[in-house]
């Protein structure tokens, strides 16, 4: 095994400022939610992004969406669309202009003003991962069911990290808690672990409506102070092909009405639940995100909603997901053109199919996440700990993950392709000739421990260095790391009386009964 000072490298290019934990350093990069200075990739031309809305808007002209939620049905009866059962159909006109309403940038603002981040136009902010069912570490050797424990930790690295920006759904469902009050514990320990932005799951109104009221008494809030800006956001899912269900809907109403964001991510997966062709999945993709937009902004004119992508394709051998392919990643950038086209910010995932934080892992998720990058995408889930196609979480893969997202934010820094008289560099070349080195001259010794990125996980010895040192490989040493986050990890402050309001709130509703778990 390395020793503790072989494995913490200086990480986060020389903006590094080290966070410390107890007794557990990482030099990582300061909090600083990146910016993204390129051109995005636009793999359509006119033409395209013309035939992608019409047949997006055809989609929802001609064959319509499903609502199983009456509410809704109702909303969008009034509005003027045609409803027959439980089948919606809107015209582009109506659709358009709902969806001209939407802001396109806003703000989330968190328990700590300091993390609030901003959605929308070049900023891009990154998530945990979230939702998985089981977890896997190279301690435990396997999957394995979540529980409470296996979520904190992972909070804590969520909270640890300042390239992780938004602390998502739960890192992993923590089984071990009963399913009626299991968002009162786990939103408990995020909000006391974390001082991040907040999500909330809309399963059913307990849950959405709880959350909500956590969220404004851990920011210390009155009600007309909780809705007068965003303070948290629910993603909600499609359920492809062409239907919305009724929680999902019935939340997003609820945060709608409160002034809270709203992120809707169709998951389709093209062969299977969408057309083979990608052009075609984008088109339906669009179709399912479009309708529920332009009902929240029926409802609430001007209310934070975001576009998000899951468009990616199947394995045609085995009908399972794959992800971070070539077709997930034009999918994403098609999708980012199109949310351009609307005006709405974006958000897709840095996602995988790989069952272990192990080579297949990395460049899946590298793919998905350059191709967040090139698709302007604002919002990046399950950006950190995501593997068997969001099956599993791992810290290993996590911490991983977060040396990709450190490098993605250095390589947005523009210093780095700054052009002045310093940068060209004329009289460090002439000092320098024909026939000298670089390593001593002054203009060196000014910039070294600031010019490039330094990793904190990566190795960069040669290998006999790396060798004596143990041979440790890249999964083993953020194995490790993990282990010394968690052990001296030091929560964000909270004020005592906020949190014991907190607790009580947390049983007084456990009392109650917490909320149902049929939907």
């Amino acid at each position: 095994m390395a020793d503790t000072k072989t494995r913490r490298r200086r990480g986060g290019g020389r903006a590094g400022a080290a966070e410390r934990r107890g007794s557990a350093v990482i030099d990582q990069m300061p909090w600083n939610p990146p910016v993204n200075i390129d051109r995005p990739t636009e793999p359509l031309d006119q033409d395209g992004i013309d035939a992608i809305h019409e047949g997006a808007m055809r989609i929802l002209e001609e064959i319509g969406i499903e609502f199983y939620n009456e509410e809704a049905k109702g909303i969008l009866r009034e509005a003027g669309c045609t409803v027959q059962g439980d089948n919606v159909r809107m015209g582009r006109d109506f659709v358009m202009e709902m969806v001209r309403k939407a802001p396109s940038s806003f703000t989330i603002t968190p328990r700590n003003v300091d993390r609030t981040i901003e959605i929308g136009g070049k900023n891009m902010v990154f998530g945990n991962v979230s939702s998985p069912p089981n977890y896997w570490d190279m301690e435990i050797g396997t999957k394995v069911p979540g529980n409470r424990e296996m979520c904190r930790n992972l909070l804590k690295l969520t909270q640890y990290f300042n390239c992780i920006h938004f602390a998502g759904g739960y890192p992993v469902e923590p089984v071990d808690i009963h399913a009626s009050v299991r968002h009162l514990d786990v939103l408990y320990d995020k909000l006391t672990l974390t001082d991040k932005a907040m999500h909330a799951y809309s399963l059913g109104k307990e849950r959405v409506e709880d959350v909500m009221e956590m969220v404004r008494i851990a920011g210390g809030l009155t009600h007309e102070e909780f809705e007068a800006t965003p303070r948290m956001y629910t993603n909600i899912n499609s359920t492809s092909p062409l239907k919305h269900d009724q929680p999902m809907i019935d939340g997003c109403l609820r945060l709608a009405r409160r002034g809270q964001a709203i992120v809707v991510t169709p998951f389709t997966l093209a062969g299977a639940m969408a057309p083979v062709t990608m052009a075609g999945a984008v088109a339906q993709s669009l179709a399912e995100a479009l309708c529920a937009i332009a009902l929240f902004q029926y409802v609430r004119p001007g209310i934070p909603c975001v576009i998000g992508t899951f468009t990616s394709n199947v394995d045609m051998k085995s009908g399972a997901p794959a992800f971070g392919t070539p077709e997930y990643m034009r999918s994403t950038q098609m999708t980012g053109q199109m949310a351009r086209y609307y005006g709405l910010p974006m958000r897709s995932s840095g996602v995988c199919a790989a069952n272990v934080p192990d080579g297949q892992a990395v460049w899946e998720t590298s793919n998905s996440l350059w191709a967040a990058v090139q698709s302007r995408t604002n919002m990046v889930y399950h950006a950190a700990g995501w593997l068997e196609g969001g099956l599993i979480a791992s810290p290993e893969k996590f911490i991983m993950d977060c040396e990709v997202l450190q490098q993605i934010q250095r390589y947005m820094q523009p210093e780095i392709t700054a052009t002045g008289p310093d940068e060209i560099a004329l009289d460090a070349i002439r000092s320098v000739g024909n026939d000298g080195h670089f390593f001593g001259i002054q203009h060196t010794q000014d910039r070294y421990t600031t010019a490039f990125y330094q990793p904190f996980l990566s190795d960069w010895k040669n290998y006999e260095g790396w060798n004596v040192a143990g041979g440790i490989w890249t999964a083993e040493r953020a194995h490790h790391m993990f282990k010394e986050i968690i052990t001296s990890f030091d929560p964000p402050a909270m004020d005592e009386a906020i949190r014991e309001e907190l607790a009580d709130f947390v049983a007084r509703r456990k009392a109650e009964g917490g909320a149902p778990t049929d939907f």
